[in-house]
């Protein structure tokens, strides 16, 4: 089987496999569009498309069906994850300084994978309760989501088991900017715009995805508010610095085309300044190429557009805001998460430490 054999393209603003070969795989699109439907993020069932390609890409090879899947068969895929060696990483007793790793791919990678794979089986169980899901059951997960735990009966939500099928990930604290590097990086940005949307992820802690998700109506200039759909679909309203607000005003007056080269007009904030593309909205793929020039640009090669949203994290944790409040101009689904900020904050535990030595040199 070649790679053109089975394929992931977009359909309809969604993603599903296509080719000669996607006919044996019926289930992965129907659990796609069952993604779709759901509401999830497209970047994240575009991720999930690609995914379970890999993963059937490797079922064709080894000549096995989807339908006859079993543990023992993903026991071997997650195997071949971590075993298989490519362009990049030669193998043998060659490893890598970057990330000590000779062959396969990051765990980050694999379990990402492997999320997918039980997704997708736990979808077949749905339709069909007689299927025997291969995927084996784990731990119960402590956490429930924000859904499970509202309402009445939010009280009785119990936890759920994981899937087994993961390898140990390093868990490693968000880095975010020093200040230095974040005034170099942002002092080579010339156009307002560019200006605009490094500004709302530094000093307001918005997502990449967020920033080019706004409409010019989510922007409240006078006041200095920005109504931000993040992940989930989950609204929340954040301030925004009174100098990121001028920068957006500024870029709104002089610089925001009205309408594209055909004449159409798109309500997002952040649109293609000029091009053949001009006046559409910015696209991910724009996003990172203007980052990716202004790291060269700056030299700092930690400038990406997340290391942004966590100097904002980490500057609320040193400035000693609430971790209830840190969760909430971030958009955290859980406080564990802003939680690791806290962590990044020397100043504090610098502090507490010699508080804490201080106390215990009083008492003898």
């Amino acid at each position: 089987m070649t790679d053109s054999d089975l394929r992931v393209e977009e359909r309809s603003g969604g993603w599903a496999l296509s080719g000669p070969a996607a006919t044996e795989f019926a289930l992965v699109n129907d659990y796609l569009g069952y993604l779709a439907d759901r509401r999830y993020s497209p970047r994240t069932v575009r991720a999930y498309a690609f995914d379970l390609l890999a993963f059937c890409r490797w079922l064709q090879a080894e000549s096995t069906a989807l339908g006859a899947v079993t543990t023992e068969v993903l026991l071997r895929y997650l195997a071949h994850c971590r075993t298989v060696t490519f362009r990049g990483r030669p193998g043998g007793n060659v490893y890598s300084i970057r990330d000590g790793r000779n062959a396969g791919y990051a765990a980050a990678t694999v379990n990402r994978r492997m999320v997918a794979i039980s997704g997708l089986f736990e979808f077949r169980s749905m339709r069909d309760p007689d299927a025997v899901n291969p995927v084996p059951r784990g731990a119960e997960r402590r956490r429930t989501v924000r859904a499970e735990r509202g309402g009445v009966l939010g009280h009785l939500a119990t936890a759920k088991p994981t899937s087994r099928l993961r390898v140990r990930q390093p868990r490693r604290l968000p880095r975010g900017l020093g200040a230095a590097e974040a005034s170099a990086l942002l002092d080579s940005f010339r156009s307002w715009r560019d200006r605009a949307m490094a500004g709302l992820m530094l000093l307001s802690g918005l997502r990449s995805a967020e920033v080019l998700a706004l409409k010019v109506g989510d922007v409240d200039i006078p006041r200095g508010w920005v109504r931000v759909i993040g992940k989930g679909d989950k609204e929340r309203r954040v301030p925004v610095d009174a100098e990121v607000a001028g920068l957006i005003q500024t870029y709104l007056l002089a610089e925001r085309p009205e309408a594209a080269v055909d004449g159409t007009v798109t309500d997002r904030l952040f649109v293609v300044a000029k091009g053949p593309h001009r006046g559409r909205p910015l696209t991910p793929e724009g996003l990172r190429a203007i980052f990716r020039y202004h790291r060269v640009r700056s030299g700092v090669g930690a400038g990406h557009p997340h290391a942004l949203r966590h100097s904002f994290g980490t500057a609320l944790a040193e400035a000693g805001v609430d971790l209830a409040v840190i969760q909430a101009l971030m958009g955290h689904d859980h406080v564990d998460s802003s939680a690791r900020y806290v962590h990044l904050a020397p100043v504090h535990v610098r502090a507490a430490y010699d508080d804490a030595r201080a106390r215990q040199r009083r008492q003898g």
